[in-house]
């Protein structure tokens, strides 16, 4: 059983990793239902900062990445979005614009001009009208790869707070939105930070729990250093509620009853699996104008943990609790 973790310094860990394919193997030992990290490795080495808040000892680890390995992100653990995606952003997705570096993984917005391929003259479809991109950025995520159902995340990185600049720590679970639920761990932008719950309202509309705190709650510079710093952001998802921290600070809580799809079949989306996603968009309909802001800029992730609890009477969970090649 797992106790509480000591958190690793932001470039702590090269060679501290027992097993080079760690994310592969608990990605394999998340599907069986068992770990497959040897015992060594069930708690990643440690620095001197506790985890906020105190961890159940009826955690254990069942997936992680270090980003320990330079180059690109684990194929196995990740896949990209391409393109113009969502929210009238003004960034180009592409996996040129991730990357691990010194035990981080991070992702560069640019500013830069990338033709679109799907450009259509006077075509209605905001993706198609676009001649160009302006910006490029990526975006990650463990849909197709991994997906879990309840458990303990944790995700430490830094960005900074600048106008224009939309990074997300977030889920989305199976099926069409926003019928499969969304949980996001962290939003940046108005210089705030958001945590939030989403599902199916009436006609299929998002319905949606926020949850919006200035960044000078957490930050007495009010943004000037929050760059500089790593933040941990923590997700306990449990059958009777969902609660979302960031520093050991309590940002919302979801009471799972209230989160029934009210269009299609009455159902919670968040008792189903949700996959990880990570990225950086750059304007948009919530971003901002990142016009007068310094480009490239860095988003950092220096690990993503997710840990669970075995099932009562000691089994391990049924291989649907984290599902591996999830559709």
């Amino acid at each position: 059983m797992t106790t509480a973790l000591r958190l690793p310094s932001p470039r702590r860990r090269h060679g501290s990793r027992p097993c080079p394919a760690a994310a592969r193997a608990a990605v394999l030992g998340a599907a069986l239902g068992v770990a497959c990290l040897p015992a060594a490795a069930a708690e990643p080495a440690g620095g001197a900062d506790a985890v906020e808040p105190p961890r159940d000892p009826g955690y254990r680890l069942v997936w992680s990445d270090e980003f320990d390995r330079d180059g690109a992100p684990d194929p196995a653990a990740w896949r990209f979005e391409q393109g113009f995606v969502r929210n009238h952003e003004l960034q180009w997705y592409q996996p040129d614009n991730a990357r691990c570096e010194d035990g981080l993984l991070v992702i560069e917005a640019r500013r830069e001009k990338v033709a679109n391929p799907e450009h259509r003259e006077g075509s209605p479809n905001w993706r198609r009208s676009r001649a160009e991109a302006g910006y490029t950025s990526a975006s990650l995520t463990t849909a197709g790869k991994v997906d879990w159902t309840y458990g303990r995340f944790e995700i430490r990185a830094r960005f900074p707070a600048l106008p224009g600049l939309w990074p997300a720590i977030w889920t989305t679970g199976r099926g069409r939105w926003p019928h499969g639920g969304e949980i996001d761990i962290m939003e940046y932008y108005d210089h705030g930070i958001l945590a939030n719950y989403c599902w199916a309202g009436p006609r299929g509309r998002s319905k949606w729990d926020s949850s919006f705190h200035k960044l000078e709650k957490f930050d007495p510079t009010d943004g000037e250093k929050w760059g500089e710093e790593f933040h941990l952001w923590v997700m306990e998802w449990e059958p009777e509620e969902i609660r979302i921290f960031l520093d050991g600070v309590l940002l919302n809580t979801l009471d799972m009853d209230r989160a029934v799809n009210e269009d299609g079949p009455a159902i919670n989306p968040f008792t189903r699996p949700q996959a990880m996603r990570l990225n950086m968009a750059i304007g948009g309909d919530r971003g901002g104008d990142p016009s007068k802001t310094a480009f490239p800029q860095r988003y950092e992730i220096d690990y993503v943990r997710v840990y669970q609890k075995e099932a009562p009477g000691g089994a391990d969970k049924p291989p649907s609790e984290a599902t591996r090649d999830a559709p």
